[in-house]
């Protein structure tokens, strides 16, 4: 199965998308979506444009997303959450559920400390990904939020397992 994380950003969008078999994880790709524009509008356009390109080239089965924690400037946060909105629709046009984490928790399940720093996570995702080479931080966050994503949906799968097994 494919799995496409996303870390939504207005002006940088990581993306990764990984190749899950049973419980092995590999790269397939990752990078990041650049908006263009001069309005809020127009940026926002040109990031649902990269994510669908993204979805049409790497056919991802499941994504997820990662969730926007708020900080001390209230229009920042509010610009970062309508981004997450693209974030969230191009999958949703695909017919897919979206599954989102907290950062912190991204960090716990790829890292083991929920309070890593981005080289951390960029030094686990490899780890992770024998061969990746994300091209960025926010690509790194991506692949972490893809391998979170997997880790869940593996833990989900089993318990259907072990439910229908009684």
């Amino acid at each position: 199965m494919r799995v496409i994380g996303i870390d939504p950003g207005l002006q940088r969008t990581g993306w990764g998308v990984i190749e899950v078999q049973g419980s092995k994880l590999s790269h397939v790709a990752n990078g990041i979506c650049l908006s263009e524009g001069e309005t809020l509008g127009e940026r926002l356009l040109s990031l649902a444009v990269a994510l669908r390109e993204i979805f049409a080239r790497h056919a991802p089965e499941a994504a997820a997303v990662e969730q926007t924690f708020v900080n001390r400037d209230g229009a920042g946060t509010l610009k970062l959450g309508q981004a997450r909105g693209i974030a969230m629709l191009v999958p949703a046009e695909r017919g897919l559920a979206v599954g989102e984490y907290a950062p912190n928790a991204v960090k716990k399940c790829v890292v083991g400390v929920g309070h890593a720093d981005k080289r951390q996570v960029d030094h686990m995702v490899r780890l992770h990904l024998p061969g990746c080479a994300p091209k960025g931080p926010d690509a790194a966050d991506a692949l972490a939020v893809a391998i979170c994503h997997a880790h869940h949906l593996q833990s989900a799968r089993a318990l259907v397992r072990a439910g229908a097994g009684r």
